[in-house]
């Protein structure tokens, strides 16, 4: 059972169990989250290295579960839709920019 304080805790204004896309090469083969994007149409989490890929490698999990993989991540729990954030490296700033692919 988890105590008040750690549901208290949760930076998200989506559930916990709110499904996101990330990739093989970060759950599996331990690459960093690099760019985070909230999709402008349906608010949708993607969490990727950065680099190329393919929709074989894709995953659909829960968002804690990216959490408990990368806690870091909450700090772009406020990611406006249409947004995407990057970094060079785990402990690197994010640096956020709106996501011009989806700005119509």
């Amino acid at each position: 059972m988890a105590l008040p304080s750690q549901q208290a805790a949760w930076s998200f204004d989506e559930p916990k169990n709110v499904a996101t896309i990330t990739t093989r090469q970060i759950l599996r083969e331990g690459q960093p989250i690099l760019l985070v994007a909230h999709a402008a149409d349906d608010g949708t989490w993607q969490f990727l290295t950065g680099g190329p890929f393919s929709t074989e490698d894709a995953l659909l999990v829960a968002l804690q579960e990216i959490v408990k993989h990368d806690p870091t991540v909450c700090e772009l729990a406020d990611l406006p839709l249409g947004s995407v954030a990057q970094r060079e490296s785990i402990g690197s700033p994010w640096r956020r920019t709106r996501d011009e692919e989806q700005s119509d």
